[in-house]
């Protein structure tokens, strides 16, 4: 089934789609989730430290591969826009390809890396060893998270949300039995926990993979398409890899504050891992928001529509920082209870974290406004409008920023936590005055923001 966004009232197309899709999110990271809460409940701070360090590489190495696809997801859904079959086969075709070599090769390179990861996160020395067991199931696993964030790229790019979600919710629910069977009475700590969300993601692409066989698309496809086009790969890799590289730099930018943390001690370490886990359960609505503009987008962009285009930019930013409002002064209340669920018995820990979250949370507002123009400058081919300034925010101020909050005080992990909004806030504002100067930029159906993907018609 393929969806057209064009057609409708556009904040409920916003609503249809990235509810689904939001809740997809969800569930992924109820993966790591739902390893750090069931080893918690089992397990010392040695194995919580192990499971969010190592469950923070999975989720930087998720991030990468979800902003790489976000061209293919572009690039269909601009094809749908214009009614070009032909540039949806050759889109599917080769993102087949793309990321076939891309999973093989990644895989490689973090089974090699292994070592060096472990010792560049500053791992405190009791969590060493079970993060490696984790660290190493869950990069023999790569093929799989590859091929499930890549199946929902081009489901989104088709305007349908609720597919992945379905797999990702039977896939969801294994990986917590599997969690508490592993963990629990087999004693196999975090290694269970790695292994529960390989064999939970390895569900996940059989179910996704069926479905795309099974789709009536339209078109047909033979081993012929599947030879590579370099204007459809230059297309999907314009828009995917300055948005990749962004999402990456985020996460080593979250690595190497975690790295900071840990020389303060294993109570620090287990404290922040566990601000993170949650901190990147609450960014799925910025998230889901970003996908959700630059999916509709997209789509009104190939039709010509860039008025449409702009509202939905808007509606998603209303949503985006209403929703960070709430969550800030939800925390502000109720920090301690919500670590205290990840951290039994732990009170240390949940002190320490409670400090950490209460200022950290400020990066949901100003994330939200960042990714919503993110996902809107995607839509027309320019994700390098949000990748410059976000690069200089990681360098400039979040990693300093969390050095010196460390150094200057030593006691209280509160001020740490503002380094990655003070990032964000930099970003978002640096991509509203990019916005608000290239506002009239696409405002007739005559205009061609990405003209490399030669869409056959333009309509008003």
């Amino acid at each position: 089934m393929q969806r057209d966004l064009t057609k409708g009232n556009l904040f409920q197309n916003l609503l249809i789609f990235s509810i689904p899709y939001l809740i997809s999110c969800f569930l992924q990271s109820f993966y790591g989730l739902a390893d750090l809460f069931i080893t918690g409940q089992f397990n010392g701070a040695a194995a919580i430290s192990a499971v969010s360090i190592g469950s923070q590489v999975t989720h930087m190495l998720t991030f990468v591969i979800v902003g790489l696809s976000m061209g293919t997801t572009v690039l269909i859904g601009r094809a749908i826009g214009s009614g070009d079959k032909k540039l949806i086969q050759k889109g599917i075709s080769n993102t087949v390809i793309l990321f076939t070599v891309f999973s093989l090769f990644t895989t490689i390179i973090l089974l090699v890396s292994l070592d060096g990861i472990i010792a560049l996160l500053s791992t405190p020395e009791e969590s060493i060893r079970q993060a490696k067991d984790y660290l190493l199931i869950c990069f023999l696993g790569t093929p799989f998270i590859v091929a499930y964030n890549v199946t929902s790229s081009i489901f989104r790019g088709l305007g349908d949300s609720k597919s992945p979600m379905y797999y990702i919710t039977a896939a969801g629910i294994i990986n917590i039995v599997l969690d508490i069977i592993l963990i629990g009475p087999f004693d196999m700590g975090a290694a269970g926990a790695a292994l529960a969300t390989v064999i939970s993601q390895i569900v996940s692409v059989v179910l996704s993979l069926s479905a795309l066989r099974r789709r009536d698309w339209g078109i047909s496809f033979s081993r012929r398409d599947f030879v590579p086009d370099k204007g459809t790969l230059f297309s999907i890799l314009k828009v995917g890899i300055p948005i990749s590289l962004q999402d990456g730099l985020i996460q080593i930018a979250f690595l190497l504050i975690t790295a900071i943390a840990n020389q303060r001690g294993v109570i620090a370490s287990a404290s922040v891992g566990i601000v993170e886990k949650v901190i990147s359960f609450i960014f799925l609505v910025p998230s889901a928001m970003m996908s959700s503009v630059s999916a509709i987008a997209s789509q009104n962009a190939g039709a010509g529509r860039h008025e449409s285009s702009k509202a939905i930019l808007y509606y998603g930013l209303g949503v985006c920082v209403t929703f960070g409002v709430l969550v800030t002064a939800a925390c502000q209340i109720w920090a301690e209870p919500i670590l205290g669920l990840f951290a039994k018995g732990e009170t240390e820990v949940v002190f320490m974290g409670a400090q950490y979250i209460k200022t950290y949370v400020l990066d949901c507002i100003f994330s939200g406004i960042h990714f919503c123009f993110n996902g809107y400058f995607c839509a027309y081919g320019k994700s390098y409008y949000s990748f410059i300034p976000n690069v200089i925010s990681v360098f400039l101020l979040r990693v300093p920023g969390a050095y010196l909050a460390t150094v200057l005080f030593p006691d209280t992990l509160a001020p740490m936590g503002l380094a990655s909004p003070m990032g964000s806030l930099f970003a978002a504002i640096v991509c509203a005055i990019i916005f608000y100067r290239h506002r009239n930029q696409y405002t007739s159906a005559s205009a061609q923001p990405m003209p490399e993907l030669k869409l056959s018609r333009q309509t008003s």
